[in-house]
């Protein structure tokens, strides 16, 4: 699997996150299901085929834990940003997006919407 840093070119980001790639049905299936905990420094990035409100909805079905959510759209401008609580049913962005970043809620406060970001391949 991929991996890449995320940075803010808006805001710097104090804090860096190790981001894994998921962008086949698979790995965006199954996400953080399951997982036991996520550390802030890490998260993931699902990858969608198309810019939707509907394809970027996420569930939160058999999570353990809450998750802070960024959506961005194709230009990698963030469009929306929320946390995302343990077995919510649907969480959805307010803009079309193409990459939903998945990362601890303590990392959430980075990011606001319109800045722009960049994923660098580690």
């Amino acid at each position: 699997m991929q991996q890449f840093l995320i940075v803010n070119q808006t805001h710097p980001i104090s804090n860096p996150i190790a981001l894994s790639l998921c962008d086949t049905f698979w790995s965006r299936f199954r996400g953080l299901m399951l997982r036991p905990s996520l550390h802030p420094g890490e998260g993931i990035i699902l990858a969608e085929n198309s810019q939707t409100v509907l394809n970027a909805t996420i569930h939160m079905l058999f999570m353990r834990f809450d998750i802070g959510v960024v959506w961005l759209n194709r230009e990698h401008q963030v469009v929306d940003r929320k946390i995302a609580r343990k077995w919510q049913l649907a969480v959805a962005p307010q803009a079309p997006a193409a990459y939903i970043l998945e990362i601890h809620p303590t990392q959430l406060e980075q990011f606001q919407v319109g800045d722009y970001v960049e994923f660098q391949p580690q």
